[in-house]
């Protein structure tokens, strides 16, 4: 199977315009950076409540544990929000019209949860329309797992930050090209 492709810098940009003409706009934003600034499966986001970001005040939290009921493989993990991802929730928090603790922080089009599938399908919608062919619902996950591996981040907190149990599996989504083959020996 073919790895998701990771997205440079102007991608992500494309995308992020494409997303402010939807219907949907700063939902689908906000899923977008989501997934790029936390390195959340789509399967999480779909499951992410409000009160997994937002506290008792309405302030974004700083970081939020993952429910085994949220993630894949049954376990729990805490996840971080950093800057950019935090000033993208607080911009998010004022479209919400009404909120409570267990609804969904991402609602559908019904006002639900969006499953696993419908997820995967509004990142594939979003990718295809901007002419990214081999972007899926992992792309956001593979690109940021790359950029902190290329930011000197280390492979055993990488895998924590994903949530994976082996480091293996980690190493497997960090993007290698040529560019940072050819810095890479000029370290030496």
């Amino acid at each position: 199977m073919r790895q998701a492709q990771t997205l440079t810098d102007a991608q992500l940009r494309r995308v992020l315009h494409y997303c402010r003409s939807r219907r949907h706009p700063l939902r689908d934003e906000t899923i977008i950076l989501t997934s790029f600034y936390a390195g959340l499966r789509a399967i999480e986001i779909a499951a992410l409540k409000y009160a997994d970001v937002y506290d008792e005040q309405g302030a974004v939290r700083d970081q939020f544990t993952l429910r085994a009921t949220q993630s894949k493989g049954g376990r729990t993990r805490t996840v971080y929000i950093g800057s950019k991802l935090k000033r993208a929730f607080k911009e998010y928090q004022a479209s919400i019209v009404r909120h409570r603790e267990d609804m969904p922080l991402f609602p559908s089009q019904k006002g639900g949860h969006f499953s696993a599938n419908t997820m995967c399908q509004l990142f594939l919608d979003i990718y295809k329309a901007c002419g990214l062919r081999d972007a899926s619902s992992h792309s956001g996950r593979r690109t940021y797992i790359t950029k902190l591996a290329n930011k000197g981040v280390g492979v055993r907190l990488l895998a924590e930050l994903a949530g994976h149990s082996h480091i293996s599996t980690t190493q497997r989504y960090i993007d290698v090209n040529a560019e940072q083959l050819k810095e890479a020996v000029e370290l030496l």
